[in-house]
């Protein structure tokens, strides 16, 4: 029971994904999530609350399966060669999905939040979480690197910043190679300016 409990609410998570990002948060309702999923209003009431909790389990899921590609890779000290700041920064990148359909899908939502002040606070909870997950990885890798931060707190918003800022420009110009050695670059400028020689 439990299983087939959960794949009903995996069936539901993969089918809002795909109807977000085709035809946009706003205009999909729960029946049409549950017909494209093949299951009944019960099914999807069974699980979620709205269609509010269900974006918010999916980026959770989503966020968490990041979080591990990440953290594995940073943590595997044999696969970084910290001699070569540039080279490390490509590394993380590539550990980092450039996803265009969930770029619409959070970009929509970030806009309906800011419509409705509970679910912005929520949604900075969780951004909050992933940062403070991730700086500490990124903390480490530095002091590998022969650097400290003194702030790593301002670290990981300015790491957020640049990634949301870059990642729109890659996906607006995906064939475009001096995007990504931009987006590149102003990485290596924070990790520069918000750490100082150990």
């Amino acid at each position: 029971m439990k299983r087939r409990r959960s794949e009903t609410r995996q069936r539901l998570l993969d089918a809002a994904f795909e109807a977000f990002a085709e035809d946009g948060l706003g205009r999909c309702t729960v029946e049409q999530l549950c017909d494209r999923a093949g299951y009944t209003r019960g099914a999807f009431y069974s699980n979620f609350t709205s269609l509010d909790e269900l974006f918010l389990a999916m980026w959770e899921q989503r966020s968490a399966a990041m979080l591990a590609q990440v953290t594995a890779f940073l943590d595997d000290d044999t696969a970084i060669d910290v001699s070569d700041p540039r080279r490390v920064v490509e590394h993380i990148l590539e550990a980092v999905p450039v996803d265009d359909k969930w770029f619409r899908i959070t970009s929509e939502f970030t806009a309906h939040a800011l419509r409705h002040p509970p679910l912005r606070q929520v949604m900075v909870a969780r951004e909050a979480a992933i940062s403070s997950a991730l700086t500490p990885v990124v903390v480490r890798l530095l002091e590998r690197m022969g650097r400290r931060v003194p702030d790593p707190t301002a670290l990981g918003r300015a790491l957020v910043a640049v990634h949301d800022g870059t990642l729109a420009q890659c996906l607006l110009e995906p064939g475009n190679p001096a995007v990504q050695a931009q987006r590149v670059d102003l990485f290596l400028r924070v990790l520069d300016s918000y750490s100082t020689p150990a």
